[in-house]
């Protein structure tokens, strides 16, 4: 893989040197000082994987993403030092087609090889996933609550939170569902996530709370190393268990909590990410009577999850991300348990 540096600190820039030359199979293409400098070197040269600060002179990380996205797409992961300060520029590059982010690890110190290592699985994570599919991302404005009338559940993981905020803008306002969502990302980033979220959907958005009654109009984001669960009482719950599910919060775990204990209507959505997070769970679903819904391949900026759920027979529907929330909306106000969509099936 070639690996570009997008950097101005020269120590941060040494780290990653070394971070990339250390691993088989990885070399440093260039390294860029700002952003307007790793947007002219993306279209002179494009890299596999681009590590992109944030915080620099003359263009931000944030909008280099955006225009690198626009004139030569590639996989971009965000390397900042202080993700926590920084968290509202992390998912705006996010939403410009970001991938994932990282803490710059230090060059000594306990921390030290721990973050180093987190640093070259990330960039093996995001050189493996390629460059993702760009989205649109205007915003909306909160609903005030309602009587519930179903609910939407969606799962993603890599390359979701600029897909689950697409299909947050496109629902309207008056629609008179709650959503869940479990969304695979580092617990430090889930409040801001949520918050990102709530700039761009037309619901409320928080993090799920133990105890709280789902409201339409509201969306439930799973917080950071506990499972998002509905309880027997119809109550949202946060539960570690199962402690051996792969991923902590698992869609699979939500939609199966929803498939035996809900009896109203629910749509269950994958969207994109890796592995099979949600095939299972979609599945339940669908069995409990529940239509279902994978993301298609050509819109997806990571085609496991979905591909899961397609091949496996767990998706009643297979859909582009812009044509989910119409769908969505359309199975929730229409009186027939599940109206026709012509062409919903995409092979």
């Amino acid at each position: 893989m070639r690996i570009a540096i997008v950097n101005d600190e020269p120590v941060a820039v040494e780290v990653l040197r070394r971070a990339v030359t250390g691993a088989p199979g990885q070399q440093v293409a260039w390294v860029a000082r700002n952003g307007a400098e790793a947007v002219a070197q993306c279209i002179a040269d494009t890299p596999d994987v681009v590590l992109m600060d944030l915080v620099m002179p003359v263009m931000d990380g944030v909008e280099a993403t955006r225009r690198i996205m626009a004139a030569a797409p590639c996989a971009i992961l965000i390397v900042t030092s202080d993700v926590t300060r920084n968290t509202g520029k992390v998912f705006a590059a996010m939403g410009a087609g970001a991938l994932d982010v990282v803490a710059t690890p230090v060059l000594a110190g306990h921390t030290a090889e721990a973050g180093m290592q987190a640093l070259i699985g990330k960039i093996r994570l995001v050189g493996q996933l390629g460059a993702p599919q760009r989205t649109t991302a205007p915003r909306g404005a909160d609903a005030p609550p309602a009587p519930l009338a179903g609910l939407v559940l969606i799962g993603a993981s890599a390359g979701g939170p600029p897909a689950v905020a697409h299909v947050l803008r496109d629902l309207p306002a008056d629609l008179r569902a709650a959503v869940l969502v479990v969304q695979h990302v580092d617990s430090e980033f889930v409040d801001s996530m949520a918050d990102w979220f709530g700039s761009q959907a037309t619901f409320a958005v928080s993090i799920a709370r133990e105890g709280d009654v789902p409201e339409a109009g509201h969306v439930y984001v799973a917080g950071g190393d506990a499972h998002l669960v509905l309880r027997p009482d119809g109550t949202l719950g946060r539960d570690r268990e199962p402690s051996g599910a792969l991923y902590r919060p698992s869609a699979d775990v939500l939609f199966t909590s929803v498939a035996e204990r809900w009896r109203e209507r629910a749509v269950g959505i994958v969207l994109s990410g890796m592995g099979r997070d949600g095939a299972a769970g979609l599945a339940r679903l669908r069995e409990a009577g529940a239509r279902t819904i994978a993301q298609d391949k050509a819109t997806s900026a990571v085609y496991g999850m979905p591909r899961a759920a397609a091949e496996s027979g767990a998706a009643t529907d297979i859909l582009p991300l812009d044509r989910i929330a119409p769908f969505v909306t359309q199975l929730l106000r229409a009186p027939a348990r599940r109206p026709t969509l012509p062409d919903s099936r995409q092979p």
